[in-house]
């Protein structure tokens, strides 16, 4: 059957907008942690959350999904202030969003389960699996670093990551009305072929960020990095993770790098770099990223 699903969306693998996702599941929100966060759900078997960063949404996990959803109970969220959730004044705080997910794990009644995490995804599910070890199964963690962990310092002096720092209300009056020149930024130069993220996709996600309050919960994501590094190192002090954890990433991006991150996290790591391919990973190389987590997360040993 995962051969069937492969052989389907590799017709599909670079059509135009945003994979659907499967048709049975449905879209909830759900009051957590003093927030509404907008959620995909369906599917039966073990839970898989997939968390996305920034510059894309929960939309961004369609492919996986239908490659997931005859054995698995898929449950695709958007961040705190991102996509259709929500957009307080605060709470970005990594450990903070942990404690959303894990609310929408317990309104689910679901007590444990595997983790996908993109970009700033990958920082709150490291928190999730930190705060709640017990509760997460296994952790693919795809193309970022995790703040104050490893070359963290490196990473934050390279100017390409100015936008770390960015955010205000004069950053935001900049932006105002601008979205898309600003995200096209990102998804221009940290892919390997820009025409990847297609026209489509791009109108697609401008429109969710030029929604109110968006751009200001965006801006927040980068903004909170510091008290992530605290928290990340406190979590560090307790120990490494213990359950299984693939990283991976594109080849132009952080791929060659993310594997030395997550051992600094976690004792059970492998890591895998994809060949052309940049941060985009999902609009770059759906075929091969989907191969890889479904693979890894049908494992059982």
């Amino acid at each position: 059957m995962k051969d069937q699903n492969y052989a389907a969306m590799s017709e599909h693998a670079h059509v135009d907008g945003v994979y659907p996702f499967p048709a049975v599941m449905q879209t909830r929100t759900i009051e957590t942690n003093g927030t509404s966060i907008n959620v995909r759900v369906g599917g039966h078997g073990p839970a898989v959350v997939m968390l996305h960063g920034f510059g894309t949404t929960g939309d961004m996990w369609g492919h996986l999904a239908s490659a997931l959803i005859e054995d698995h109970m898929i449950v695709a969220p958007d961040l705190r202030g991102l996509g259709l959730s929500s957009k307080p004044d605060g709470g970005y705080d990594k450990k903070n969003q942990a404690a959303d997910v894990v609310g929408i794990l317990d309104a689910l009644g679901v007590s444990t389960a595997e983790l996908v995490t993109h970009d700033i995804g990958i920082m709150v599910g490291f928190a999730v699996a930190a705060t709640h070890p017990k509760r997460v199964s296994r952790w693919v963690a795809i193309d970022a670093p995790l703040p104050g962990v490893g070359p963290w310092d490196q990473i934050k002096q390279d100017p390409a990551m100015w936008h770390f720092g960015f955010g205000g209300k004069d950053m935001e009056r900049l932006v105002a009305g601008r979205e898309r020149i600003y995200l096209d930024r990102f998804w221009n130069e940290l892919s390997r072929d820009q025409k990847r993220f297609d026209e489509v996709k791009r109108q697609h996600y401008a429109a969710l960020y030029a929604q109110p309050g968006a751009m200001r919960a965006g801006f927040a994501q980068f903004l909170a990095f510091s008290q992530d590094a605290a928290d990340n190192r406190t979590f560090l002090a307790q120990g490494k993770l213990q359950m299984p954890v693939l990283a991976f990433g594109g080849e132009a991006t952080f791929g060659p790098m993310i594997g030395a991150v997550m051992r600094c996290v976690a004792d059970n790591v492998e890591d895998v770099t994809i060949p052309d391919c940049g941060h985009w990973i999902t609009e770059e190389q759906p075929v091969a990223t989907t191969k890889l987590v479904v693979d890894f997360l049908h494992r059982r040993s």
